[in-house]
């Protein structure tokens, strides 16, 4: 399992904006809103916490938008085995 397959990226703000985005989706941290991405139709998982993209692989999933549940996506589970569900 090859974390180079995903895009980073990071705006500096007093806390990082982070995001990791798969082939299928993104994960996020807290700066983003769910219910965005539920208007939208798009796939995307929120973690909180964190302050690096390191971290966001470990940290446990908070928030799904319906388009990441239909992939497979839950509370609960690590930001990486929610990336790999939206790499498919």
């Amino acid at each position: 399992m090859s974390i180079k397959k995903y895009v980073y990226e990071k705006i500096d703000l007093k806390l990082p904006l982070l995001i990791i985005k798969a082939k299928n989706g993104l994960l996020g941290c807290g700066y983003l809103n769910i219910e965005t991405f539920n208007k939208t139709g798009e796939s995307c998982a929120i973690v909180s916490g964190v302050s690096t993209h390191e971290s966001m692989f470990e940290a446990l999933v908070k928030f799904v938008s319906k388009a990441a549940q239909e992939k497979g996506v839950e509370k609960g589970m690590t930001g990486l085995e929610a990336l790999e569900l939206m790499n498919l």
